[in-house]
This record gives structure tokens, C-alpha cells and sequence, in this order.
């Protein structure tokens, strides 16, 4: 996987790319980071990358002719690396939100280009003409599109074979199967007077299986119900619900009499 990156802090990329699993992956070769600067392709002598909105308004824009040139020699990059197909990526708060199935589709792709815009926006003509792809991390707006695309490479460089010591992670985590992941325990076994649920302890690995399915649908039920309403659930799953809702209220019940 070779990943390009437009954007006026290559130096801000590069280093947080070098930490944790997209470090260890990029030393591997597994995939490489390639970034552009729009300013090297500025024309004046200031490296002018950004103008006046036309209408007026506050903030600068960013102009399209050093961008469209920096996107180009991306995409050159990328053939040169026999690459002769992939997808620009323009990380703005007004693109569709970041899913795990558009992560798990851009990781199946040998290369990547993403823009990362700063002010107030980028000329709406060149990402008409230049963009394939635009997403949003959340709904909230921050000063630029860096530390979006960073959290777009992690999601897709550790979806990537051997990037992951264990490749069984990736299968269970959060929003692999529609819903969030299950709480996790370690040691101590007894912590601040908390113990780890016995199923956990008991060497069962069906019924530690059932219990981390039934916890991964009661969570998803309490912090993210849209994603039960958009995968729906199978009659065991219902059941498990149920059961987790009803273990639920008992310890709350019980909460309340020690009280």
C-alpha cells in the first residue's frame, strides 16, 4: 500500500506516522508515506498557496492551481510505483462520515491520495474536477485535514496483512460486525474491589463467546442504538439483548438497596 498525501505539514504527517502500529508497519515496508507539498508548486516567490474568497467572507482559501499540480505528481508517484489506479480522498467536515466498510475498502486498494485542506476551504473547482472521495471524521471542524487523514491511514494501514501481530484483532474489534467491541479485563483479578466476571474465568470459551456477544450488543444498545437499527438483529441476538437489558436492571435494583 503507498499512500500520498497533500498537505502543507508534511513534516507534522511523517512524524505521527512513525508511532505505534503504523510505525512498526512503515519500518516493514508494508506500506509506504509519500507527502507533497502544495508550496513547492506555488508559481510567486512567496509559495502563495491560499486567496481572498470571491463574495467576500472571512479566512483565506486555498487556491487551486498548486493543489491540482501537487495531486498530479502524486498520482505520477503512484504510477511510477506501478500503481495506475487509486482514489483522491478529500478529508473535510462536509464529506460522508468515515465507516469501517470505507476503511476496509480503501485497504483492499494498492494506493491511496489524500488532500488535506487548511483555512477556511479549498476551491470548490478543483475538487470538482480532482477529488474522488470525501469524508469526515466527525461533526466537528478542526484547523485542517492532517490529523484527519492520520486517523484514515491508522484505520486502513492495521486492516493491511502483517501489520497486526494477531490478525484475529482486527476480525473482533468495534463496528467489524455492526457493533461496538466488549469490555476487556486483565490483571489484577480484583481491582479497587472490582472483580472480573467470572465467565471470564472459567475456561468456557463458548460461554465467554456468548458473554462478549451479548455485552458487544448491550453496549452498542446503550451508546450507539442507530447501528442496531441499520444491521438489525437475528433472534439469538434479540434474545441475548434481552437478557443483557434484564441483567441489567437487577444490578441496578441491587445498586440501589445497598444504597
Amino acid at each position: 500500500m503507498r499512500i500520498e498525501i497533500v498537505t502543507l505539514f508534511p513534516e507534522m504527517v511523517e512524524a505521527a506516522a512513525c508511532y505505534g502500529v503504523t510505525g512498526r508497519a512503515l519500518n516493514k515496508g508494508i506500506w509506504t508515506l509519500n507527502c507533497r507539498n502544495p508550496r513547492d508548486f506555488a508559481t510567486d516567490s512567496y509559495r502563495t498557496v491560499d486567496d481572498r474568497p470571491y463574495g467576500g467572507g472571512p479566512g483565506m482559501v486555498m487556491t487551486a492551481e498548486p493543489l491540482g499540480k501537487a495531486l498530479r505528481a502524486a498520482r505520477e508517484g503512484l504510477r511510477a510505483a506501478g500503481i495506475d489506479t487509486a482514489p483522491v480522498v478529500h478529508l473535510s467536515a462536509q464529506g460522508e462520515p468515515l465507516t469501517h466498510r470505507r476503511v476496509v475498502e480503501l485497504s483492499a486498494g494498492q494506493g491511496i491520495v489524500l488532500l488535506a485542506g487548511r483555512y477556511e476551504g479549498v476551491d470548490e473547482r478543483l475538487l470538482e474536477r480532482e477529488v474522488d472521495l470525501e469524508f469526515a471524521v466527525g461533526d466537528f471542524v478542526v484547523s485542517g485535514g492532517e490529523l484527519p487523514a492520520l486517523l484514515l491511514i491508522d484505520a486502513v494501514v492495521r486492516q493491511l496483512p502483517g501489520v497486526l501481530n494477531d490478525e484475529q484483532s482486527k476480525v473482533e474489534e468495534s463496528f467489524v460486525d455492526g457493533l461496538l467491541d466488549c469490555p476487556h479485563y486483565t490483571r489484577p483479578e480484583i481491582y479497587e474491589g472490582r472483580t472480573v466476571p467470572p465467565v471470564l474465568l472459567g475456561g468456557d470459551h463458548s460461554a465467554i463467546a456468548r458473554w462478549r456477544r451479548k455485552q458487544g450488543l448491550g453496549r452498542t444498545w446503550l451508546r450507539r442504538p442507530d447501528l442496531l437499527t441499520a444491521r438489525g438483529m437475528s433472534e439469538e441476538e434479540t434474545s441475548l439483548l434481552k437478557e443483557y437489558l434484564s441483567e441489567l436492571i437487577q444490578t441496578s435494583d441491587e445498586g440501589k438497596e445497598e444504597q
